[in-house]
């Protein structure tokens, strides 16, 4: 997995490529935690996300919790692999998601 973070005040761009699996997913989540001190606004990219796991979407709902305290965090860029995950999980019910 590689993460490419690019920083606009307090608006944090991710762009996550590869895959969100039970390796990968904890050093996502202790990247962004520590990535998000300042931010009011968390945009994860998801356009060159392969695969995203449970452990994964553990990731993203610790991170939506941090962030609905500070501000706000959307998905963008799902491809229609990842949005069939989020859609069997009901996770569609509870983040902001845009497909390519």
């Amino acid at each position: 997995m590689n993460i490419t973070k690019k920083s606009d005040g307090t608006v944090l761009t991710v762009l996550v490529e590869g895959r969100l699996d039970a390796k990968t997913s904890p050093d996502f989540f202790d990247d962004m935690k520590n990535s998000i001190d300042n931010v009011t606004e968390l945009i994860l990219d998801f356009d060159n996300l392969d695969y995203i796991s449970s452990a994964g979407l553990r990731s993203i709902l610790s991170l939506l919790k941090i962030m609905n305290t500070k501000g706000d965090m959307k998905i963008i860029n799902v491809s229609e692999k990842v949005m069939s995950v989020f859609e069997v999980t009901s996770f569609t019910d509870i983040l902001d998601i845009s497909q390519k």
